[in-house]
């Protein structure tokens, strides 16, 4: 049987910590990420747009916290604006 190493075991306990927060936030962001396509496919832009500020928030968040990758943040946050951008321009244009 192999060596038991402090410094091992404590990092296996960190780790283990990190992956369950990780595992929360990841889960909210999807969550956000499904409310904010469901306001998109019902043409909702105000809506859609006050949850788009609360998931760019969430997104930053959690790309400041190590979770997820600093440009994958940006770019999920760029393609929900530009698609919520989309709306209000097709909801001008029968005017």
């Amino acid at each position: 049987m192999a060596k038991r190493i402090k410094s091992g075991i404590k990092q296996h306990r960190q780790s283990l910590k990190r992956r369950d927060r990780n595992t929360v936030v990841k889960s909210d962001l999807k969550t956000q990420v499904k409310k904010i396509t469901a306001l998109i496919e019902n043409n909702d832009q105000k809506a859609a747009e006050d949850i788009l500020r609360e998931t760019e928030t969430k997104l930053k968040k959690a790309a400041s916290k190590g979770v997820i990758k600093k440009k994958t943040a940006s770019r999920k946050t760029g393609r929900l604006a530009k698609r919520v951008s989309k709306l209000s321009k097709s909801a001008e244009a029968p005017a």
